[in-house]
């Protein structure tokens, strides 16, 4: 246990809601909010205690701790009279973990700083299992007092932690992950669905492919989910999408030609329109299959 008293998590969402079960288990005083109090049910009944914004959230916490899934979604919980800003002390620490792009992260972190208060991106590699077991793969940017503060507790939820420079480029790397991983996907789904249309069998494919060179962790992770689509997504087709739009946007900044991940974003949309929005990027396996026999698409429901 660290000296960190009470630690506030602003988004207890899926992967939120499961950060801040995992600092309970640790032995954490947990307090936190979310947009919808009955999606936080669950860690409300195993000990955290409910805050009704942001900021009352961020006035009762030695470190607070957002997972929201987009800029607009951090302003929300960032600006105003309700908002984290608002509550944040001088010399406390805001950690925030979610998804983002570099720029509004860079100029969050300058608010922040001038309250005299430290700031720490830290994006997570890693879905539902991984939170839940403390495995996370965490990149963390800022200054590097604020990390020292924080390290301990942000080990509680990854297996690695990285320091890796400033907030945007802790972000920079979260978004070539998750290009990789769309890519990855993709290429996987093609080619399992090669073999199984030439005679092999879908499990033995999922099976060889998986322990072959290209086994990735994550395509380990996800060949069960190839087979059985979960209902609850570890990881969605739109929030997957939201992050090859923010790696492309960063890009074109920087002048460069990102063709796989274009062709990735180009099927993305695809399963989006067919019902597939909300639904694990597994799906990209179901899109395709869909796509074979006539090569229409197949609604779903």
């Amino acid at each position: 246990m660290t000296a960190i008293g009470t630690v506030g998590v602003v988004g207890l969402g899926a992967m939120g809601g499961r950060i801040a079960g995992r600092l309970l288990d640790q032995g954490y005083r947990v307090v936190g909010t979310n947009r919808t109090r009955s999606r936080a049910r669950a860690v409300i009944g195993r000990g955290l205690v409910w805050c009704d914004t942001p900021r009352t959230t961020a006035e009762h916490s030695d470190v607070v701790i957002s997972m929201v899934t987009d800029d607009a979604a951090l302003a929300a919980v960032t600006d105003g009279p309700d908002g984290i800003l608002a509550g944040l002390a001088p010399g406390s620490v805001y950690v925030d973990m979610s998804t983002v792009s570099p720029s509004a992260s860079r100029a969050l972190a300058l608010r922040v700083g001038a309250i005299g208060a430290g700031m720490l991106s830290a994006p997570v590699s890693g879905s539902v299992p991984a939170v839940e077991s403390g495995t996370l793969a965490i990149m963390v940017g800022g200054t590097a007092d604020a990390f020292e503060r924080v390290e301990p507790l942000l080990r509680e939820l990854g297996s690695t932690v990285t320091f890796v420079g400033d907030v945007g480029h802790a972000l920079l790397l979260k978004l070539g992950i998750n290009v990789s991983l769309a890519v990855q996907m993709l290429a996987f789904s093609e080619g399992v669905q090669l073999a199984e249309r030439g005679g092999v069998d879908r499990q033995l494919a999922l099976d060889v492919l998986t322990h072959s060179a290209i086994g990735s962790p994550m395509l380990r992770a996800r060949a069960a989910l190839v087979l059985d689509l979960p209902e609850e997504a570890w990881f969605d087709v739109a929030m997957m999408q939201k992050d090859l739009g923010l790696a492309l946007e960063s890009g074109r900044e920087e002048g460069l030609v990102m063709p796989s991940t274009t062709a990735a974003d180009t099927m993305l949309t695809m399963a989006r329109s067919v019902g597939y929005e909300h639904r694990d990027i597994a799906a990209l396996f179901r899109l395709l299959s869909d796509l074979a026999p006539s090569g229409d698409l197949v609604a779903t429901s």
